[in-house]
């Protein structure tokens, strides 16, 4: 009987060709078209971020707020719609942690591709950040000259009650397929409403979650967190004090995982929320994010990462 109500999983086919840059797509090996979004700067670049949404999210709806930033600091910008997820194949199941984590060492090549002689950074949000972290620790990890996770869903099961736990397995083996409201009563993502309508108003993003879809998010966080002390690139790590949707504790269990030595920067923005390339205050952390890729070793501009060093010395956070 449970067998019958497994989790459903949509992984990547059998390989067919190489993968290729399209106009305005990614074409994987297996000729699945994940859709690209490209905003470029007017002369030419100077980097190249290739960035990763969210759960439930879609490429334009979580970067169209700072493209302009970035491209105004001579940086290019691309984003793709992972499996999934807006307007790529199998949306809305759960493609399974490996076959995000290969997607995204592809298209890491085919930008470098693109742009040889250009410093390639992955930018993960949310979902993405596991997806880069969990990436990176791989056997075929993208490549990139450094990595930028924004509110990185780094929330292992270790760090969930173990009701929580239980019930999510239960649930994941009897009713896969039912499907729950994507949202909270008081849970704010965001303190900009303009990016909470264009949530709400992009009939990609996910409204109503699967029970089979959560349970393949909570395994590639799971991945992720364990996979954090061989996650030795070169990072910053930014994240919010109002964040409600990644908490905080998690996140602090998960820092402590880390490598020492590793060349690695954490901003902590004060008025900050899960959506910080979104919020209101998103000028101030792309203009951070901008000044480490020009200089990784020179304080940020805001002084977040000062705050982030206050942060995590406070006990019980």
């Amino acid at each position: 009987m449970l067998a019958a109500c497994a989790p459903v999983v949509i992984p990547a086919g059998p390989a067919l060709a190489p993968p290729e840059l399209a106009a305005d797509s990614l074409v994987m090996a297996d000729g699945a078209r994940l859709p690209l979004h490209a905003w470029l700067p007017e002369a030419p670049p100077h980097a190249v971020v290739l960035a990763v949404h969210g759960f439930g999210d879609t490429a334009r709806n979580a970067f169209r707020m700072a493209a302009p930033l970035f491209n105004a600091g001579g940086v290019a910008l691309y984003a793709y719609d992972q499996r999934g997820f807006g307007e790529a194949p199998n949306w809305p199941l759960w493609p399974g942690a490996e076959t995000l984590e290969t997607d995204l060492a592809a298209a890491s090549r085919l930008l470098r591709r693109r742009y040889p002689g250009l410093p390639l950074y992955i930018l993960g949000e949310s979902m993405g950040g596991a997806v880069a972290v969990a990436a990176a620790a791989s056997k075929d990890p993208p490549v990139a000259d450094g990595y930028i996770l924004v509110a990185p869903a780094l929330w292992g099961r270790s760090e969930m009650p173990a009701w929580m736990r239980g019930l999510l397995e239960f649930a994941a083996h009897t009713i896969p397929k039912v499907g729950f409201r994507n949202s909270a009563p008081g849970i704010t993502p965001t303190d900009n409403p303009e990016a909470a309508a264009g949530w709400r108003d992009d009939p990609r993003t996910y409204k109503e979650v699967r029970v089979d879809t959560l349970y393949g998010l909570v395994n590639l966080m799971d991945a992720a967190v364990k996979a954090a002390p061989e996650f030795r690139a070169r990072a910053l790590i930014l994240y919010g004090a109002h964040d409600q949707i990644v908490r905080a504790e998690p996140v602090r269990a998960a820092l402590r995982r880390l490598p020492e030595g590793a060349d690695q920067r954490l901003a902590y923005y004060a008025q900050g929320y899960h959506m910080l390339l979104r919020d209101r205050e998103r000028a101030v952390v792309a203009g951070d994010i901008l000044a480490w890729i020009t200089d990784p070793e020179a304080p940020l501009p805001s002084g977040a990462d000062r705050a982030a060093r206050e942060w995590l010395a406070r006990p019980g956070e």
